[in-house]
């Protein structure tokens, strides 16, 4: 017995003793990079290289005992080509790789786009010259340039205002491919060659957009043929879609606008100020971090502190297949495609694929041509915080999972203290601050949302999907503060979920609190069923609301079915103000930039 007694002290001294790491901490390894650095020097503080790729290829071929930190030191980095990560250039042995702005949040700038030159005079305002890239969308001095449309924008933090698509006899409603007008809407005169509608399907619903190329004109028929389908037809029963036209050299009417000629490579412009400081795009992603199966991922990496600015659009966007199974992939729901965005759309300024530990902090993300930061499929324990997320293309954060029924791969991703200003300025319909599309076990908090054409959070799956086998569970939501959403679209919420859980009976398992949603008022133009605070559609059930407090709407603060649980919401009677924890709501103290105007 004594000697059992013995060797249990022994082991229990054995658990207890400080490790060797612990005794001597681990010092990090300092590799530096700078812009006038070279990739021919040893990579320390005074001989830095001067690519992140050169120092990623080194990184990889260290032995790594303890973290590396690759330090970025301010200035500006032109990024021609995107910048991939693989499971090769991991945090190995426990420790991580460290790539930081080292003089400060926002000072490493990662910069997808090029100055554009060669300017000479057009006419009056408007500039011409040669380019040698194609682009979908550009910048001048920090600042989203519009592309030339009709009509033209209210303002440039406006949508609105449209043209409406009528029906031409005796075609039917579901029309997706034909856009009719109204006589007098067009001018025969117009040069269309190069043109796009941007169209909010659907008729009288609001609920997506599609950025379509011009097939041709039929101006005595006031038709045009669009040459793909739109998500959805457009004319419905309650009316037609609201939609403008843009890229014609006819539509460069007004500073900050511009025009360009795919077949001449040729780009017009029209400047707010200079036009030595218009910008174009070379990239889509500056950062991709893939691994190369679910079983492969990247792992243990950070990004911190460094700003990535501008990124490119797609000459044609849909959201979605048109219909179950268009994927033409064996899936058990293939409603999911109707949900997922095509393979040709799944890409953000940061896309992460099979990944798992990746932190994504004190960044600032700016001017994007899409999503600022995607996680497809097979991500977990990803984190982005104290981020500023502005200017943004499409969505300001989306997860999209697994398709469902198929095994849950992803999740446990936190999302914390980010201030996401201003989404959805080249696709306004469904996008969101945060979207998180058959995922769980998430927390998204001390967030803002500003700016909005639809959403400011959502969490989606599909109505079809039986219980068991879609993974939107375990979510939390809390400290949010969402203003200015649903600027210009219809029969959606502030707060929005669509068929998480679709089988009686409920159980809670998504929790929601301390939330704070501003006005939810449409543009004039708006055609479809009201806004709202909450709006819980399809199968949102299984989700319990503590501490919520909504604006004005146009419908109803609060719609859902009797699936949900409630507790002091300003649309209830008996609401305590008191219970609102208004300090905590919204980015912390820690936020390291200044709040956007």
């Amino acid at each position: 017995m004594k000697a059992l007694v013995t060797a249990a002290v022994a082991l229990g001294a054995l658990l207890v003793a400080p490790t060797a790491s612990a005794q001597a901490p681990c010092k990090p390894i300092d590799l530096y990079v700078a812009p006038n650095g070279t990739d021919a020097g040893p990579g320390d503080a005074r001989r830095p290289w001067k690519t992140i790729e050169h120092a990623r290829d080194q990184v990889r071929k260290r032995p790594q005992t303890c973290d590396i930190v690759v330090n970025l030191k301010a200035g500006d980095y032109v990024v021609d080509k995107t910048i991939e990560f693989t499971e090769a250039d991991s945090g190995r042995n426990g420790h991580r790789v460290v790539y930081r702005s080292v003089d400060g949040p926002g000072k490493a700038r990662l910069l997808g786009a090029k100055p554009v030159t060669g300017w000479q005079k057009y006419k009056g305002d408007i500039y011409k010259t040669k380019i040698d890239r194609t682009f979908y969308t550009l910048f001048e001095d920090g600042k989203r340039a519009t592309t030339a449309r009709y009509p033209n924008r209210r303002s440039d933090d406006v949508w609105a205002p449209y043209l409406t698509s009528v029906l031409k006899e005796p075609e039917k409603e579901a029309v997706y491919q034909w856009l009719y007008s109204n006589p007098g809407d067009w001018d025969k005169s117009w040069d269309l060659t190069n043109a796009q509608v941007m169209v909010w399907s659907g008729g009288s619903w609001s609920w997506f957009t599609d950025t379509v190329p011009i097939k041709n004109p039929s101006w005595d028929d006031n038709q045009l043929t669009l040459a793909h389908w739109t998500r959805y037809a457009l004319v419905n029963s309650r009316g037609g879609s609201r939609y403008y036209l843009q890229n014609s050299l006819d539509f460069l009417d007004q500073a900050g606008e511009y025009y360009f000629d795919f077949a001449n490579s040729e780009v017009y412009y029209w400047p707010r100020g200079s036009i030595d400081k218009v910008l174009a795009p070379t990239v889509k992603t500056i950062l991709s971090l893939k691994g190369s199966t679910p079983d492969k991922r990247v792992r243990n990496l950070s990004f911190d502190g460094l700003a990535l600015q501008y990124s490119d659009f797609v000459s044609w966007y849909r959201n979605g297949w048109i219909s179950a199974g268009d994927a033409g992939e064996p899936h058990k729901y293939p409603e999911y495609d109707r949900q997922i965005e095509m393979p040709r759309n799944r890409f953000g300024m940061i896309t992460l694929t099979n990944t798992s530990g990746i932190d994504l902090t004190r960044l600032h993300v700016s001017d994007t041509g899409f999503t600022a930061v995607y996680l497809l499929f097979a991500n977990d324990h990803v984190r982005v915080s104290d981020s500023l997320l502005e200017n943004v293309g499409a969505d300001g954060i989306k997860v999209e999972g697994p398709y469902p029924g198929e095994g849950d791969v992803a999740g446990q991703n936190v999302f914390t203290n980010n201030y996401i200003d201003h989404i959805g300025e080249l696709v306004p319909g469904d996008s969101s601050g945060v979207e998180l599309m058959n995922t769980g076990n998430n927390e998204v908090s001390h967030t803002v949302v500003k700016h909005s054409a639809r959403y400011g959070v959502s969490l989606e799956v599909r109505p079809e999907v039986k219980d068991g086998d879609g993974y939107a569970h375990g979510n939390v939501f809390k400290y949010l503060r969402l203003e200015e959403t649903g600027l210009d679209s219809g029969d959606m919420g502030a707060f929005y979920t669509y068929g998480v859980s679709n089988l009686d009976p409920h159980e809670i398992t998504n929790h929601v609190s301390q939330v704070v949603i501003g006005d939810v008022i449409p543009d004039a133009s708006m055609p479809d069923s009201g806004t709202r605070g909450v709006h819980m559609d399809a199968g949102g059930c299984g989700f319990a609301f503590d501490n919520i407090e909504v604006g004005r709407t146009t419908d109803q603060s609060y719609q859902s079915y009797q699936c949900n649980e409630v507790t002091n919401a300003n649309w209830v009677d008996g609401f305590d103000a008191s219970k609102m924890e208004y300090d905590k709501i919204g980015v912390t103290g820690a936020f390291p930039y200044p709040i956007p105007s």
